[in-house]
This record gives C-alpha cells, sequence and structure tokens, in this order.
C-alpha cells in the first residue's frame, strides 16, 4: 500500500485557495493520484452541523472561547472519522483549512491566545498534524474586495467581521508562518489564478516525487 499524505491548505479569507485547491486535486486525479478533497469546519455529517452554527449570521452573541471549542469538536470528529481513515488506506488528503486556522483566527484576532488554543486543539487532534500547509498570503483588504465581488462564495459569521479584524488574522498567519516554518509553505494568492494554481501544484508535485 502506497503511504498517505497529509496536507493542509490556509489563508485568509477571500485568498481563493477553495478555487484553486480544487484544480490542482483535479490534476492529480488526472494523473493517477488517489486523492480526496475535503474542508474545516465540516466534510462529514456532524461537522457539518457545527459548521452551520459557526458561520451563522445570527449567532452574533457567540463567545469567542465557544467559537473555539466548537471549532476544535468540529475538527475532531472531522480527524477521526474521515481524515485519518484515508491517509492510513494510502490517499492523498488535501484539508482546506485545519488548527492553524483556529490558532490564526481564535488564538490571535480573538485574543485568546496562540497557545491557548493550540492547547484545545491538542486535545482534539492527539499531535496529528499534516506534512506540510499551503499558506495563500492575500492582504485583506483584496481578499474582502474578492468577497464581495463573488455571487457564488458563501458569506459566513467570519466574513462580516470589520477589517480591522481580518487585519489581526492576517497578522496572526505570518506569526504561524516564523513559528512553524519547517511546515508552512507561503502562496502567493495576489497574483492570477492559473499562475497561483501553477505554483501550488509545482509544490505539491515536487512533495509527491519525494514521496512516491
Amino acid at each position: 500500500m502506497k503511504q498517505g499524505y497529509f496536507l493542509t491548505i490556509e489563508g485568509p479569507d477571500g485568498a481563493g485557495k477553495t478555487t484553486v485547491t480544487q484544480r490542482v486535486a483535479d490534476r492529480l486525479i488526472k494523473e493517477g493520484y488517489d486523492v480526496l478533497m475535503t474542508r474545516e469546519p465540516g466534510g462529514i455529517p456532524i461537522a457539518e452541523q457545527i459548521r452551520e452554527v459557526l458561520h451563522d449570521t445570527k449567532n452574533t452573541a457567540m463567545d469567542s472561547r465557544t467559537e473555539a471549542l466548537l471549532y476544535a469538536a468540529a475538527r475532531r470528529q472531522h480527524l477521526i472519522e474521515k481524515v485519518k481513515p484515508a491517509i492510513e488506506a494510502g490517499k492523498i488528503v488535501i484539508c482546506d483549512r485545519f488548527v492553524d486556522s483556529s490558532l490564526a483566527y481564535q488564538g490571535y484576532a480573538r485574543g485568546l491566545g496562540i497557545d491557548e488554543v493550540w492547547s484545545i486543539n491538542q486535545f482534539a487532534i492527539e499531535g496529528f498534524l499534516p506534512t506540510r500547509t499551503y499558506f495563500f498570503d492575500i492582504n485583506p483588504e483584496e481578499g474582502l474586495r474578492r468577497i464581495e465581488a463573488s455571487d457564488l462564495r458563501e458569506v459566513n459569521r467570519l466574513d462580516e467581521e470589520g477589517l480591522a479584524f481580518h487585519k489581526k488574522v492576517y497578522e496572526g498567519y505570518h506569526i504561524l508562518m516564523e513559528r512553524f516554518f519547517n511546515r508552512i509553505v507561503r502562496i502567493d494568492a495576489g497574483k492570477g489564478i492559473e499562475e497561483v494554481e501553477e505554483e501550488m501544484y509545482t509544490h505539491i508535485r515536487q512533495e509527491l516525487t519525494m514521496l512516491y
């Protein structure tokens, strides 16, 4: 059986990571790789139900710690029900968001503390981390502009936060890039979609060449 491979995609809202990642996954599948695309929060029924609560724009009273705990709960169920079994079966699992999102959004931008939110998530993931994380780097102003211009993208509760919040998220991600420099690879998401796709695809193919 081939070795499984777990990689995650991160970035501010509006970075275009979901669209680009699907295109890259489609290319890998055409080349014969066994690829599973999934997302957080969500990916399985229980986590999708939690996603609805987290993203509901009416839930303005949600406490920041409640938010962090719900993300961790959704992550745990998704990990044990879908991600780990797929990796154990030798699949390439590409997950749209994982623990770094919680560290940037709740840990840094919400002010709960990166280490505190890391601790919550260590309980959830038991040290299980991706081999590689691709960070789609785009400034918050451009990301929000893209969201406003799109008729297709789901607008959630976090999207409706002000620019100051999204700037903190961006700062948080850059702190994580320094902290986890051996795992996180920066992708310039300010380029055109074809260029971003090619950059991400090239990185992943280099990784896969070493693995298989």
